[in-house]
């Protein structure tokens, strides 16, 4: 991940992707069960439509935190970089603890 923070695009796609409650809950929730999981499941875990859900994973995945793949006619996402997941998740309970929003 450290060599894609090099690139101005990358880098901005990274902190978009990491702006959104829905898709931090999503990174969560994927870092944490540390298994694929297919989109319809994780939309009902999070209690949301499916077409956000989905669309949440595009942003995801073209900022090189996930994988997608398609299983049959499911679609699937796992989450790339751990480690990274894990600091920006140690991070962002800094921040919290920090400013206390």
């Amino acid at each position: 991940m450290s060599k894609l923070l090099n690139e101005p695009i990358i880098l901005s796609r990274f902190f978009n992707a990491l702006s959104s409650k829905v898709r931090l809950d999503i990174l969560q929730t994927v870092s944490e069960n540390r298994r694929p999981f297919h989109i319809k499941a994780l939309a009902n875990h999070l209690k949301l439509d499916y077409a956000a859900v989905y669309r949440h994973v595009i942003v995801l995945r073209d900022a090189a935190l996930v994988d997608l793949f398609e299983v049959g006619r499911s679609k699937v996402v796992v989450a790339r970089e751990e480690d990274t997941l894990r600091k920006v998740f140690e991070l962002a309970g800094s921040i919290n603890s920090t400013w206390g929003t």
